[in-house]
């Protein structure tokens, strides 16, 4: 697998938003990707699904195989956290700063996903020492959205209302919990006809956990996968005048094939501080780059794409910018996986490390987005 630096700019995930608010008057909005126009949209993200993966299963979407489309890239890494803080505040990852599902900041790795210590035996809440708010203090696209003057909605699922991650990427619109696909159908066609300027952000993630559980094209994928266009096709349906659905993701996924734990091998934690992201990227945190990147060679060779945190941020892998105050979040080691590699943590990651599938990294499987579209 070829490496896919995400298109920052001109067809990632970053520019959906900040191309949408184009068409909703929004001061300053540049539509890149020919999106804008409608004074009602729905942006639904679809966690895992990835354009390969629909493309390969279209049989099981025939509504979402029907819209016209094509592939963005998620960003990078291409997992969860980061390529929502991207749609959020419609900014690459050197400039949101999410760097990964894990990653040091404040004296702490920082699990993004639930604002906790990464690698605490029992869940430790940051929010307070790590508030949100200075670890992203960017101005999301919804608040400016909402400045400007458009009713801004996110239907999300309710557990995430406070959430840390929502607090840091999602902030400015109005919370509208939901509890499954029912009052998420809904929902959003409630918010659509709230007001005349609308932008509402919906969010679907069990599509994702079921294929980190079973894999990715596995029959319990497939039949989520069915659900799923059900779902966009009752949101579709019930557009009202000046409506539109854009559908995108966050990530494809890969399943796992060899598995290098990071906590079993000897040799790769030598002079390594500290490790974070996850099992298709990691965040190698040292003050021996040089040293470590040898020792890691001589294990992972050609399985691997490494590079320093300057050669990573020179080949725009995070953006075209990285803001001072994200560099230390990078590892000292970037280590991204290829073709169908794992690097697990058994200690640390022991739910994680038995997933069948897996992403984050720098290949067109995991970095291939759908863009579609439906409505005026």
């Amino acid at each position: 697998m070829d490496l896919l630096v995400p298109r920052y700019g001109e067809g990632s995930l970053s520019d959906v938003v900040p191309s949408l608010l184009a068409g909703l008057g929004v001061p300053g909005a540049v539509d890149v990707l020919g999106v804008s126009g409608p004074p009602r949209v729905c942006v639904l993200l679809v966690d895992g699904l990835g354009w390969r993966l629909l493309r390969e299963h279209g049989d099981d979407a025939p509504f979402l195989s029907s819209l016209a489309g094509r592939a963005i890239t998620a960003g990078f890494p291409a997992t969860t956290a980061s390529s929502l803080a991207a749609l959020g505040t419609g900014a690459p990852t050197g400039e949101h700063g999410v760097v990964g599902f894990s990653f040091a900041e404040g004296g702490e790795l920082l699990n993004a996903l639930g604002w906790s210590r990464y690698d605490a035996a029992e869940h430790v809440d940051l929010r307070e020492s790590l508030a949100p708010e200075a670890v992203q203090p960017r101005r999301t696209a919804f608040e400016v959205a909402a400045e400007a003057g458009v009713a801004v909605r996110l239907v999300l699922p309710r557990e995430h209302q406070g959430s840390g991650l929502t607090r840091a990427v999602l902030r400015g619109g109005r919370f509208e919990a939901v509890l499954g696909f029912g009052d998420l159908v809904s929902r959003v066609g409630h918010a659509l006809r709230s007001a005349d300027r609308v932008l509402c952000y919906a969010y679907h993630g069990d599509l994702d956990a079921l294929g980190h559980v079973y894999g990715p094209g596995s029959e319990p994928w497939r039949w989520q996968l069915r659900f799923v266009d059900r779902v966009a096709e009752a949101i579709a349906a019930g557009l009202p005048d000046g409506g539109a659905l854009v559908v995108t993701a966050d990530h494809g996924m890969v399943t796992a094939g060899e598995r290098v734990d990071l906590d079993a091998v000897g040799g790769l934690r030598e002079g390594v501080r500290a490790l974070g992201g996850e099992a298709r990227v990691r965040h190698v945190y040292t003050s021996t780059p040089g040293e470590v990147r040898e020792r890691w060679l001589s294990v992972l060779g050609e399985k691997v794409w490494l590079a320093s945190r300057a050669e990573a941020v020179a080949a725009g892998w995070f953006g075209p910018r990285v803001e001072e105050h994200v560099l230390p979040r990078i590892g000292d080691l970037v280590v991204a996986a290829r073709d169908s590699l794992v690097l697990v943590r058994s200690e640390v990651e022991r739910f994680q490390t038995g997933f069948t599938g897996h992403h984050g990294s720098l290949t067109a499987v995991e970095q291939e987005v759908p863009l579609l579209v439906v409505g005026s």
